[in-house]
C-alpha cells in the first residue's frame, strides 16, 4: 500500500511529465506518415494505383500487388521508416504496387462487390500485367482486402501467380469472433437505407469498443510516460493519426459485405456470387501463403485458419505471427520476420 507521501510524489511526477509533455507536443507539430517513395501509375474514380520506387538494384521479375482493406488507410503498411512492411519488401527486392481506395463520398453510394472485385481490382491487375508483359502477378490481400482478393482470385485464377492473405477473415462465424457476433444481428438494410454511406467514424468507434479500456482509456494514461521523449511521442501520434483516419464505406458494398460474409458466411458455404458468377475457392489452385496473428481481436485466428481446407491449392503455407491485428504491421518483431519471409516465399515461386 502506498503511503501518503508516495502518492503525493507520484502525483507530482505525473504533473511534471504532463507539463514537460506540452512543451514536447508544441515542438512536434504535424507528424509525417508514409516512409517510402512511390508514384501514381493508374487512376480510376477515387482509386489510385501506386508503384513503389525500388531500394535495391535487382528487383523481382514478378511484381506484388497489395490490396488493402477499405476500412482505414493503407499507409499503415508504410507508416514510418522503421515500421514499414512495404519498405522491408522493397529492401528484399520485391517490386511493390499498392491500391489506395481513397475516400468514398456520396457519388460512391451504390458501388458494390462487383465494382470492387471485377472492376477496380481486375483493372489494376490488368494494368500491372500489361506493364510487365506478364500473364499473371503476385497478390497480397490484407484484412478485408484479403477477402476481396480471394474473391477476385477465385474468378480470375489465371491472373494470380501466387496469393498471400494477411489477417484475412474466411470463416466469419467462429464463436470467438466478437465483431462477427455484433454484425450477425445488425439490421444492415435499415442502417444503409438510413445513412447511405457508412461513416468511418462510426465504424472506427465500434472497432475501438472491442477493447474499450485498453484502446480508449489506458493508452492515454500510458502516454504520460512517453510525453518527454519526442521520438516515442511521434510514434504514438502516427498511430493515432492512422486509427482515426477512417474513410466512409460505400453503402451498397457495406450492405453486401455484412450480409454475404458476416451474416450468411457465403464464402465458405459455396453460395457466394459476384456479378452473376459463383465464387468457388477450389479454383484457388496457385500457391497460397496465409498469415494470421495469434492475438488478433478483429480477425481471430479461428477466422483465418480454415482457409486451407477451402482452397484448391496443393502448395499451402502459413505464417503464425505472435501479436495482434496492428502489431503485425508495425511491431519490431514483424519488421524482422514478415517481409523477409514473404520475399523468400515469393522468390521461390516466381522463377521463370
Amino acid at each position: 500500500m502506498l503511503r501518503p507521501e508516495q502518492i503525493t510524489q507520484e502525483l507530482f511526477e505525473f504533473n511534471r511529465r504532463l507539463a514537460n509533455g506540452m512543451a514536447t507536443l508544441s515542438k512536434i507539430g504535424q507528424v509525417d506518415v508514409e516512409a517510402s517513395a512511390k508514384d501514381p501509375v493508374y487512376r480510376e474514380d477515387k482509386l489510385v494505383l501506386y508503384r513503389y520506387r525500388p531500394r535495391v538494384e535487382q528487383v523481382s521479375t514478378v511484381p506484388l500487388l497489395i490490396v488493402y482493406a477499405l476500412v482505414n488507410r493503407p499507409y499503415m503498411t508504410d507508416l514510418q521508416e522503421d515500421r514499414s512492411i512495404i519498405r522491408g519488401l522493397l529492401d528484399h527486392g520485391i517490386d511493390v504496387y499498392l491500391i489506395d481506395w481513397g475516400y468514398p463520398d456520396g457519388a460512391d453510394r451504390f458501388l458494390d462487390l462487383e465494382d470492387y472485385v471485377n472492376r477496380y481490382i481486375r483493372r489494376c491487375v490488368d494494368f500491372v500485367c500489361k506493364h510487365h508483359e506478364l500473364p499473371s502477378i503476385n497478390v497480397l490481400g490484407i484484412c478485408q482486402g484479403g477477402t476481396l482478393s480471394l474473391c477476385y482470385t477465385a474468378q480470375h485464377p489465371e491472373r494470380v501467380r501466387n496469393l498471400i492473405t494477411m489477417v484475412t477473415p474466411v470463416d466469419f462465424q467462429t464463436p470467438d469472433n466478437t465483431l462477427g457476433q455484433w454484425y450477425r444481428d445488425l439490421d444492415v438494410d435499415l442502417m444503409v437505407d438510413t445513412l447511405g454511406n457508412i461513416p468511418g467514424e462510426l465504424l472506427n468507434w465500434s472497432f475501438l469498443s472491442l477493447k474499450p479500456f485498453r484502446l480508449t482509456g489506458q493508452k492515454y494514461v500510458d502516454m504520460a510516460d512517453i510525453l518527454e521523449n519526442e521520438d516515442r511521442l511521434k510514434n504514438f501520434l502516427r498511430m493515432e493519426k492512422w486509427i482515426f483516419d477512417s474513410p466512409d464505406q460505400p453503402g451498397e458494398l457495406f450492405r453486401q459485405f455484412i450480409k454475404y460474409f458476416y451474416q450468411e458466411n457465403r464464402l465458405i458455404k459455396g453460395n457466394l456470387t459476384i456479378g452473376g458468377r459463383a465464387i468457388d475457392l477450389k479454383q484457388v489452385k496457385m500457391p497460397v501463403l496465409n498469415i494470421y496473428a495469434t492475438e488478433d481481436h478483429l480477425v481471430p485466428p479461428s477466422a483465418s485458419i480454415p482457409l486451407e481446407k477451402y482452397v484448391g491449392t496443393k502448395d499451402y503455407s502459413t505464417i503464425v505471427f505472435k501479436g495482434g491485428h496492428i502489431g503485425i504491421y508495425v511491431s519490431s518483431r514483424s519488421q524482422k520476420d514478415i517481409p523477409p519471409t514473404i520475399a523468400e516465399w515469393l522468390k521461390a515461386r516466381s522463377k521463370d
